[in-house]
């Protein structure tokens, strides 16, 4: 007689609730813990080649699993295009083609051209990075707006070339430092101000374009399926953490992304037609110095006795200061959509436990 395994009944459950069969009427889900209770459809599949504790591999999933199987990806050149295709295989279980650095907002807007002449209600994404979407990639993606096709648009800002050696770009913030703004006796890291893309999308008056973060999956995920209802062009940025760029361990990601949102300097908003619609309150608001101590490209910011250093993280705070202010994020009261209040994550996928 075989000997009782306990572990067998529990993935035979699994398999009764998430498995091929359908789900029982009436069904409790309570009791599952959020790894267990994971969607049915999963756009980007396990077995893809990025960093342990990746921003950009999570968002991905998320995005793809609230969008569902009927869509089609064009993905510009980029960490999320490398690590999911290594030749001949692919973590998507949706059409998806590569395009270059410079054109997946174009590629995306001929692909939305051809479902519309053949009749079908398939929607199409476009995916990049901060480089792809911020730089090399802006003019395309501008002219996709202002030709207003039916695209939702998302950009997995990890603020830097981080597939070809981690290079600042437009979307790098403030005296932090790559290999192309080292941080050194003439100056503190990156001289210029991070590019406020949301803005200049949210310029071409399109119906909706929004913020999110990867330290806050369900609202993340919200933001994509009221984007997906949307009829026309649509833009999502979102917040995705790169332990080999920002030099933060990689069990930490959620931590930092979370505290990049309660510093204020990555404010979760909500634009419709050019107007501030929603915002995540916080309810506790951080010092950047919480946000900038757990990663190693602002560590010459965090040098005691260092006027210079000093100076930086004062024009920082005053950066997320300023963000605070302009779009009303000190939650006076606790709110259910607030930072402390909105579902978040902790490490192995279990809620953080925060009230």
């Amino acid at each position: 007689m075989a000997e009782h395994d306990p572990r067998g009944e529990r993935l035979d459950e699994l398999r009764r609730k998430f498995g091929r069969e359908p789900l029982p009427p009436g069904a409790d889900q309570k009791e599952l813990t959020p790894r267990e209770a994971q969607p049915r459809f999963r756009g980007l599949e396990s077995g893809h080649r990025a960093c342990q504790g990746c921003g950009e591999a999570l968002a991905a999933r998320l995005v793809t699993e609230c969008a569902g199987p009927d869509v089609m990806i064009a993905n510009a050149t980029g960490c999320l295009e490398v690590f999911t295709t290594a030749w001949p295989q692919s973590s998507w279980r949706v059409p998806w083609m590569h395009s270059l650095f410079e054109n997946a907002g174009a590629i995306a807007s001929g692909m939305e051209a051809a479902m519309k002449a053949k009749g079908k209600n398939t929607k199409v994404l476009a995916f990049g990075g901060d480089g792809g979407t911020y730089d090399i990639g802006f003019q395309a993606l501008s002219g996709m707006l202002e030709r207003y096709h039916n695209v939702l648009y998302v950009c997995y800002d990890n603020e830097a070339y981080m597939n070809t050696g981690i290079q600042r770009s437009s979307s790098t913030p403030h005296a932090a430092t790559t290999t192309t703004s080292p941080a050194g006796k003439e100056r503190m890291g990156k001289r210029h101000l991070k590019k406020d893309l949301l803005a200049i999308v949210a310029a071409h008056h399109i119906p909706y374009a929004a913020a999110a973060s990867v330290a806050y999956p369900a609202d993340l995920q919200r933001k994509v399926r009221y984007a997906m209802g949307i009829e026309g062009p649509t833009f999502l940025v979102i917040h995705s953490p790169c332990p080999l760029g920002w030099r933060h361990d990689s069990a930490l990601t959620i931590e930092v992304a979370r505290r990049g949102v309660e510093c204020g300097l990555f404010p979760l908003v909500e634009i419709e037609r050019g107007a501030v619609t929603n915002v995540m309150p916080i309810r506790k608001v951080r010092p950047v110095t919480d946000y900038l101590e757990l990663q190693g490209r602002f560590s010459h910011l965090m040098t005691p006795d260092d006027a210079r250093a000093e100076e930086e993280r004062a024009h920082l705070q005053a950066l997320a200061d300023h963000n605070i202010q302009t779009f009303g994020l000190r939650g006076d009261t606790p709110d259910a959509g607030d930072t402390q209040a909105s579902s978040s994550v902790g490490r192995g996928g279990h809620p953080a436990g925060r009230v």
